[in-house]
């Protein structure tokens, strides 16, 4: 029973070997890049051909960074959560390949679809910030004046408490959103004063019941981490900062944004290989359909053992 719970762990199933398939012939003389391969198929139970495609000189560190941050059960950030982060990110970059991968993925750890939406619409949300304040004439001093006070507002309400939103009808012009704004963040921020005054009460309106509802699916960290993903590599330096801070005040680990990030790079950097290999998308899917199928029945199988015990 000890033994077997660690492998229930999602999307860990290392060596496990495949005995029914028949190898694959990647043959490397690199001895570093066939170790990787080996290691691929053993989890896998196939060797994807983006791996076999990526160059070998590089293939052994970047499946050893995959392997430990993504598919590793152990880390700060739950396998759900990174696999959220790892969609949210994929969906704005965009690639098309990184949403199907990452949509099984999280699947597979459990993701509801409202969770998977709810991650998607925070990744919009969060672009549509950064574009704005990206191209807006905001002294970035100024901004971190403000937020900094936004989060002194918060710690002096409820300390470590999850921000709310309060359940009052859809503001409906600028001047309101400005007043809701006061209420709820303890200052109308100067950032977001630029804003199209006919879009401010809406953008208000969305962003509050997005990010600040207390009835959402997913938990207020899980949402700052993953409008700090999605901010690391637009890039936007105001979000980056914004994010971090709300992060932190609900409770997310120095760790835990280490691994954000990561993530972010992660599916940027295999995001970037994979659509300028140009792999034809439904072969690529079905070799992911392959690789979920095979460890969804693998970890049917395990479940059973453990439940005959």
């Amino acid at each position: 029973m000890k033994i077997l719970l660690p492998l229930m762990a999602p999307l860990l199933f290392f060596f496990v070997a495949f005995a029914a398939q028949k190898p694959e012939t990647v043959v490397s003389q690199n001895p570093q890049a066939q170790a990787a391969y080996e290691e691929i198929r053993a989890t896998f139970g196939t060797i994807p051909t983006f791996m076999k495609e990526f160059p070998q000189e590089g293939i052994s560190g970047a499946w050893q960074e995959f392997r430990d941050i993504q598919l590793n059960p152990t880390t700060a950030l739950t396998p759900k959560t990174k696999e959220l982060i790892g969609l949210a990110v994929a969906a704005q970059i965009p690639c098309t390949y990184c949403v199907y991968f990452h949509k099984r993925a999280a699947k597979f750890n459990g993701a509801t679809d409202q969770e998977l939406n709810y991650a998607l619409a925070i990744a919009a949300d969060t672009r549509k910030w950064a574009t704005f304040w990206e191209g807006s004439p905001i002294p970035f001093p100024k901004f971190k004046m403000d937020v900094d006070k936004m989060i002194s507002s918060f710690k002096n309400k409820k300390p470590g408490a999850v921000t709310e939103h309060q359940s009052e009808p859809l503001i409906g012009d600028a001047n309101g959103a400005y007043k809701d704004m006061q209420n709820m963040l303890g200052v109308t921020p100067a950032f977001v004063k630029p804003y199209a005054a006919k879009g401010i009460a809406g953008a208000w309106n969305e962003h509050k019941m997005l990010s600040m509802n207390p009835k959402s699916p997913l938990a207020p960290a899980t949402i700052d981490l993953i409008s700090l993903a999605v901010s690391a590599q637009t890039p936007c330096q105001y979000c980056v900062y914004i994010y971090s801070e709300f992060a932190k005040l609900h409770q997310a680990t120095e760790e835990q944004m280490r691994e954000t990030v990561a993530m972010a790079g992660l599916t940027r950097h295999w995001s970037t290989f994979l659509n300028g290999m140009q792999q034809p998308q439904k072969e690529f899917e079905r070799e992911v359909d392959q690789i979920f199928n095979r460890m969804e029945e693998k970890k049917n199988q395990m479940n059973k053992q453990i439940s005959s015990k």
